[in-house]
């Protein structure tokens, strides 16, 4: 079984302390969030867990634990989402040196093959032209040179959600935003894509996308998954035989895996992200948040089969509280 931690939140951020009590009692509990009475557990125990692929901005706070994890037998990755926006577009990130700093630290303790760069999502806008991110990623390509291998790249999608933020956007700071990835920009498209694949050559950086439906074959990117069997295999000499995970969007190349985050949970309150409504959504929702419930939100009372593997929801007995 594979692990994320996760798409839906900053684990290694803002719940390290959360995630390490689930490692020393061996499970978690995963809430449906559209149907909070749908409860499964998890077995967390090293021999249950094939590997875990850690998602963060800010891995710091979770350095400390690594240790623990390695002495325990696990495996694990990250990826390091690691953009250089305004303010107004990040409001809550550390700076930009200081990521930079922690990437490279990061990488010193685990090694580089186990660290994934994304520059994710790249939005388009009159502050952040197609030159400000080609400045950008050169900048912090050289830093990153002998650090990791590999740089996944993906374009903003227009959800319900991010679509409100942007209109917000206009409205209050007159920024605005277009989507590169539409037919009539492709020409444009296409000169990013060759800028950013030399970009990462010149750094013996690989380039893939994430969950992207357009093909950038021909600019010498290819189709990525965030969660890789292969890379997983490769790293650790194993032989992960799972399959696509179905419950993510159609272009999205991701293995199978066990999610352990909730939405309406990451403190840094991006613009572009799809995982939180608002501020004040995840305000709410973090009073629910107990660091020693086996749910990230919510406290479940009852007795629940821990299963060792993907399969179907089987429904304890017990309530939320």
């Amino acid at each position: 079984m594979i692990i994320s931690a996760s798409r839906r939140t900053d684990i290694p951020a803002f719940f390290g302390e959360w995630f390490m009590k689930r490692i020393e009692e061996g499970y978690f509990y995963r809430i449906n969030p559209f149907n909070p009475n749908q409860v499964s557990g998890f077995s967390l125990k090293p021999e249950d867990v094939d590997a875990i692929v850690f998602w963060t901005k800010n891995p710091k706070p979770f350095i400390k634990h690594l240790n623990t994890l390695d002495e325990k037998g696990y495996r694990y990755y990250f990826q390091f989402t690691l953009n250089d926006y305004p303010k107004v577009l990040e409001p809550y990130v550390p700076s930009v040196g200081q990521r930079i700093d922690t990437f490279q630290a990061l990488s010193r303790k685990i090694g580089a093959d186990k660290l994934v760069w994304r520059y994710d999502p790249i939005l388009i806008s009159n502050i952040t032209p197609i030159s400000y991110h080609i400045d950008k990623l050169q900048h912090l390509a050289s830093q990153f040179k002998g650090y990791t291998h590999k740089l996944v790249i993906s374009f903003m999608d227009f959800y319900n959600k991010t679509e409100k933020k942007i209109e917000r956007l206009e409205k209050e700071h007159q920024i605005t935003v277009s989507d590169i990835t539409m037919l009539e920009h492709k020409e444009e498209l296409e000169k990013f894509a060759n800028a950013i694949r030399e970009i990462a050559a010149r750094n013996q950086i690989q380039v893939e996308t994430c969950a992207e439906a357009l093909d950038l074959d021909h600019c010498g990117i290819s189709h990525g998954s965030c969660i890789d069997a292969s890379l997983l295999s490769r790293i650790f000499n194993l032989n992960l035989n799972y399959r696509k995970d179905n419950n993510q969007r159609g272009a999205c190349l991701c293995t199978e895996s066990v999610d352990m985050g909730v939405y309406n949970t990451c403190k840094f309150n991006c613009v572009y992200c799809y995982a939180v409504q608002s501020e004040s959504a995840v305000n709410k929702t973090l009073e629910k948040h107990n660091p020693n419930s086996a749910a990230l939100i919510h406290t479940y009372e009852g007795q629940f089969e821990i299963r060792k593997e993907i399969g179907r929801i089987k429904k304890g007995g017990g309530r939320l509280i």
